[in-house]
């Protein structure tokens, strides 16, 4: 497969210009029509849509949980292997390409788009909520934990159970998804010369027929995946936001709150589109970063310190003892576990993948293909590890060791808060929480629409601003009737449903990737 040019790849990419918008014919029609009928139908039959969202997340995770686990396991191994065979060697822009940006801003992006609001949001609730469960059962509850590794007898145990199944949803995995897609975009925009979009990716399989049908499929997809699965995380973000603000200054939790808070934080998030990459997304990425490594400093050193450090490697080794068992797809009996949290968390990672795969790739540019697995797969993996050990740690802590029930009686949304509550400062630093959150939130909702309106203008990056807007107001309006149409459950549903097939793609991505690599591999010989 030889470099195309941009003449060859402009025929096939069909757009068409209306109003001055630079439109991929039929991608942005066919995917803004149903999405705009989505919204319309959704918000008018509000009873109707509730029972149906209701119904469809246990139906699909029945099913297709199996499919979510060998997918995720598949995307690990194919990045181990990738690391360690000559096509690390390769560099993304060729053999003197140089890196866009500096370790600093780019990692800041990495963290900022690939999972602010969820680190947030389950930092605290899903250790606990393990915890809780494992402690709860122990050894005799076979619904919950029998396929650990020496299943909970007392509280130390159910600690470990918990963090380990914490970590093993915030590691490797989700991190090796969003790799798979960033790095095949980058090889193929960046070394064969294609448009920086999903169906790009596919050109060593379907050749020129990406252009056509099967590519406006992929894309279609692709649009679905990502905007859903951002659609999930802002209305989580917006519970969220919303307990914090109950939680300090007595705003109601309502759903009118919560609907008042997505517009807000879109009409926030509106500036920082048409400010554009550089002014927009990295500034914002990196005041995130900041707060959320003044946040992390201070409950690592008001908190149980020594625990936190500690615990880390211990967490650790019980993430690694207990990996060949919370990865196995087969004889599950753990049904809660396993539905209820991996095929969820699998399924929204894919649904992602579209979203972040395509931001890492605009940002890789000039990183080798090793170098890109490595920073991309176990770096980012490990601050989520320390996340999770200093948020979910110390809530433990204070659950187990300081009686402090309040944690695990209230509610997802707001055991954070309650974690914080009892340190110093607990106002001030609920506020920085508050605000990671919104600003998590501005940046999600923006970078996102970034990358739908790359997808639907056929692989350009500098598309017009209008396309932005349209994506990032569709992007809330989404969050905001899933929200309404069931809540929490409503979000989860629509992630897995765009992740199960999205899965597939991905699947055949690995094959098109190695192919690619392997080619290229072959002519630099």
């Amino acid at each position: 497969m030889t470099p195309l040019t941009e003449t060859d790849y402009e025929v096939g990419q069909d757009n068409v210009n209306v109003l001055g918008l630079d439109i991929h014919n039929p991608v942005f029609f066919i995917s803004g029509g149903i999405i705009v009928l989505f919204v319309f139908f959704a918000a008018i039959f509000h009873a109707p849509a509730a029972d149906f969202f209701g119904w469809l997340r246990p139906a699909v995770t029945a099913s297709f949980d199996w499919l979510l686990a060998i997918s995720a396991n598949i995307f690990v191994l194919f990045c181990i292997v990738l690391i360690f065979t000559p096509f690390g060697k390769i560099r993304l822009g060729g053999k003197d390409a140089k890196p866009d940006f500096s370790y600093t801003g780019w990692f800041a992006m990495l963290f900022a788009a690939g999972m602010g609001i969820g680190l947030m949001f389950y930092g605290v609730s899903e250790p606990v909520s393990h915890f809780s469960s494992s402690f709860a059962e122990g050894a005799g509850a076979p619904d919950s934990w029998a396929p650990l590794a020496g299943a909970a007898q007392d509280a130390d145990g159910a600690r470990q159970l918990g963090m380990a199944a914490t970590i093993f949803h915030w590691g490797l995995h989700p991190w090796a998804i969003y790799a798979v897609v960033g790095l095949a975009l980058a090889f193929f925009a960046y070394n064969r010369g294609l448009p920086l979009t999903i169906r790009s990716a596919f050109y060593p399989l379907l050749g020129d027929r990406v252009w056509g049908w099967p590519g406006h499929i992929i894309d279609v997809l692709a649009v679905f995946a990502t905007l859903f699965g951002l659609a999930t995380s802002l209305g989580i973000g917006a519970e969220q936001a919303n307990a914090g603000l109950n939680h300090l200054f007595g705003l109601p939790v309502s759903e009118m709150s919560k609907v008042l808070l997505i517009i807000g934080i879109t009409g926030i998030a509106l500036f920082s589109v048409v400010a554009g990459l550089d002014a927009g997304v990295k500034r914002l990425s990196e005041i995130n970063m900041a707060l959320a490594a003044i946040l992390l400093l201070f409950v690592i050193v008001v908190g149980p310190t020594v625990a936190i450090f500690t615990g880390f490697f211990e967490y650790l080794g019980a993430y690694v003892v207990n990996l060949p068992a919370l990865a196995n797809p087969f004889g599950r009996t753990d049904t809660n576990f396993f539905d209820g949290w991996t095929a969820f968390y699998w399924a929204w990672w894919i649904s992602w993948s579209p979203f972040v795969g395509m931001f890492i790739a605009r940002v890789s540019r000039g990183r080798s293909v090793r170098e890109f697995l490595i920073c991309v797969l176990l770096i980012p993996s490990a601050v989520c590890v320390l996340w999770m050990t200093a948020f979910g740690g110390t809530a433990l802590d204070e659950l187990v060791n300081q009686n402090v029930q309040a944690i695990a009686d209230a509610s997802l949304e707001l055991q954070l808060f309650v974690m914080l509550e009892s340190l110093p400062l607990a106002s001030i630093t609920s506020f920085i929480a508050i605000v990671l959150v919104i600003v998590f939130f501005v940046t999600s909702s923006d970078s996102g629409s970034l990358v739908i309106d790359t997808i639907t203008a056929g692989g350009k990056v500098d598309a017009p601003v209008p396309q932005r807007v349209f994506w990032a107001v569709f992007e809330g309006l989404v969050a905001i009737v899933l929200l309404l149409a069931g809540g929490l459950g409503a979000l989860q549903a629509a992630a897995i449903t765009t992740g199960v097939p999205f899965a597939l793609v991905l699947l055949a991505m690995c094959v098109a990737v190695w192919k690619g690599l392997a080619t290229e591999h072959a002519l630099t010989k």
